[in-house]
């Protein structure tokens, strides 16, 4: 979890910044957002080859299932102050609350073929990268 900058106050409205972007592990290089998904979906469902992700949940709340082919871990996200490191190779699943709204920071621009969308592949890969 990284923890960004927050500056205001209750009278006159907050700011959230990563001026301090030094907590990042990558430079970003796309940003993109996730709205008015029902809580009945379920996204994600995926891991990148190379790309990295913070993600942020900016109102309401996400849950996030991440799997390393090691490791699995759940997350609640609910502070705009705090965002997920995904590292690549690391498949998520991803449920929303209603009204809330995802930030993700992104490592690369979009490309298909960064994408492992099934779960049997994504496991050999994660298995072939421990060796």
């Amino acid at each position: 979890m990284l923890t960004f900058h927050r500056a205001g106050s209750s009278g006159t409205g907050f700011i959230t910044s990563t001026q301090y972007a030094d907590a990042i592990p990558f430079e970003v290089k796309r940003v993109f957002w996730t709205q008015a998904t029902p809580p009945e979906v379920e996204r994600g469902h995926h891991a990148n080859m190379a790309t990295e992700e913070v993600l942020i949940a900016l109102s309401g709340s996400i849950h996030v299932l991440t799997d390393t082919g090691c490791e699995k871990q759940a997350f609640t996200l609910t502070d705009s102050t705090q965002g997920l490191y995904i590292p690549a190779m690391c498949w998520t699943e991803l449920r929303f609350s209603e009204e809330a709204v995802a930030l993700c920071l992104a490592s690369t621009d979009f490309s298909e073929a960064d994408y492992i969308r099934d779960y049997s592949r994504f496991k050999q890969l994660a298995a072939h990268q421990e060796l």
